[in-house]
């Protein structure tokens, strides 16, 4: 008997060997995986990166997804000026503003050519001096190396959306296919995008009754149940999900294909007063809960704003309340986007923590007031062990909040263990792309080849695509890999050295 059990033990000690070295030998690198990573690591040798192969290499890489993702912010100024005979609409070339007046724009149209003020597309491009500056007002276009004076950049970031917001609210099916088509060529496979605001209904009742209640979470929490109640039961409001709901499936409609995917986040604006905050952030759960297309919800808005500061733990507990009732659906909120010196000093100690504890993300955008947060090394113990990425967006953070270089916590997220995707946020605001945010990673930070790849692959692990999705677009990425490492194997045999 005890020879028996001798031999059962033995048995599963062999196989459990044998299952342990099967693992470690299927997570080996390949021959042309570690020529790759030979390759990258001598792009990223020395104090100065080389940068423009680094261009050539992230280019080309598999980028699995991109996470955090405006729509509006992500469609270039270009495709916003072409939008505006598709639409009937001009730019006045003194405001830079759309018309969107059709009485206006008919007077406008009855002069002549010379003595028109608000231009067609083809007179936006025929006219030079508008045609640039327009470009520095609906988007970053030249502004580091623009002498002019100039509003400071966070200002400059948030107003553009004010100039092209006529055109980009319509035209989306077109706005997405360009984005698709752009993603395809530089190898990105998915966007999980915040496409459109939800809608909301205003009721100044709730928001008087909502500020008394702010640190009374038991009247908060009966005070949004009775609304939410009344909602619920209102045709109207009903009536303009399925709406909503319906502009967003008819957007998307033919965008997946077998080459690449999208999913949607609807968004509620943090700018507005709560009633309005917290009826479309039930809109938005409303419409995830119906699993489509729109597969999470998010808040937006600059953070540092008044409203934003004055309400961020109301929307969070409006954030824990709507959780519990749709527990099915998924959040990532835009949190800590703060730098010192936007806000006081203790406005930077607290939004990273309330999200996650609070709110219940489970992902964070941007993340980068986190050496600030009174709780910073809990914080990324509960997010390394809760396994909550952090989305990280450098170009945005450096242009915005000037955070960049050994300022940004991504240091720290890296240090401590805490996961992370590489996104865009904005790209056709401040002119990027993915690969962008992967050459200046790897150049700042000269990551391992292995983490970069880890980091693409993440972008699919957290996604809230369903988990078939995640499956399909995982083994579509290892031969997407497969193919670019034996690229890159070839380069390296071929390559000159110098």
């Amino acid at each position: 008997m005890m020879q028996k059990t001798l031999s059962s033990s033995l048995l599963v000690a062999l196989t459990a060997l044998a299952s342990a070295n099967a693992g470690a030998r299927s997570n080996a690198p390949t021959a042309n995986e570690a020529a790759t990573a030979r390759h990258y690591a001598a792009l990223v040798a020395g104090a100065e990166p080389k940068t423009a192969e680094l261009t050539l290499f992230f280019s080309q890489m598999p980028k699995g997804g991109d996470l955090h993702h405006h729509y509006s912010g992500a469609v270039y100024a270009e495709t916003y000026v072409d939008f505006l005979d598709k639409q009937g609409f001009c730019v006045n070339k003194h405001t830079y503003r759309v018309e969107t007046d059709k009485a206006a724009i008919e007077a406008e149209r009855a002069k002549a050519p010379v003595a028109r003020n608000c231009l067609s597309t083809a007179e936006v491009y025929a006219d030079d001096a508008t045609w640039r500056e327009l470009l520095q007002r609906w988007s970053s276009k030249d502004f580091a190396n623009h002498g002019a004076l100039q509003p400071p950049p966070d200002r400059q970031f948030f107003q553009t959306f004010g100039y092209f917001g006529p055109v980009s609210n319509a035209n989306f099916h077109e706005g997405l296919v360009e984005i698709k088509n752009r993603a395809i060529r530089e190898n990105v496979s998915y966007i999980e995008t915040m496409f459109k605001m939800s809608p909301f209904v205003v009721n100044k009742e709730f928001d008087e009754q909502a500020w008394k209640n702010a640190d009374k979470d038991t009247a908060f929490d009966a005070q949004m149940r009775a609304w939410m109640n009344a909602l619920d039961a209102d045709e109207g409001f009903n009536a303009k999900i399925a709406d909503f709901v319906a502009k967003i499936d008819e957007a998307a409609a033919g965008i997946d294909d077998d080459n690449f995917t999208m999913r949607y986040q609807t968004y509620v604006l943090r700018l507005l007063n709560p009633s309005q905050v917290f009826s479309s952030m039930l809109a938005g759960f409303k419409s995830a809960s119906k699993g489509g297309k729109i597969v999470g919800v998010n808040i937006v808005g600059q953070e540092s704003n008044m409203v934003s500061m004055r309400d961020y733990t109301l929307h969070m507990k409006m954030f824990r309340f709507l959780k519990s009732v749709y527990p099915d659906v998924r959040i990532a909120l835009h949190a800590g986007e703060l730098a010192l010196g936007d806000v006081p000093p203790e406005g930077l100690e607290f939004h990273i923590d309330q999200a996650l504890n609070i709110a219940g993300a489970q992902r964070i955008g941007h993340g980068i007031d986190l050496a600030h947060e009174a709780n910073a090394p809990a914080i990324m113990k509960e997010m390394r062990e809760k396994d909550i990425p952090v989305e990280i967006n450098l170009t945005s953070n450096a242009f915005i909040n000037g955070v960049k270089g050994q300022d940004h916590p991504v240091t720290l997220y890296r240090k401590y263990g805490v996961p992370y995707v590489i996104s865009t946020d904005d790209a056709g605001v401040t002119r990027h792309n993915l690969a962008n945010e992967y050459v200046l990673f790897a150049s700042r930070y000269k990551p391992s080849y292995a983490e970069l790849k880890k980091a693409s692959y993440n972008s699919i692990r957290y996604s809230f695509l369903a988990p078939a999705d995640k499956t399909r677009l995982t083994r579509q990425l290892d031969a997407r890999f497969a193919k670019f490492e034996a690229g890159m194997a070839a380069l390296e045999r071929t390559s000159v050295k110098r």
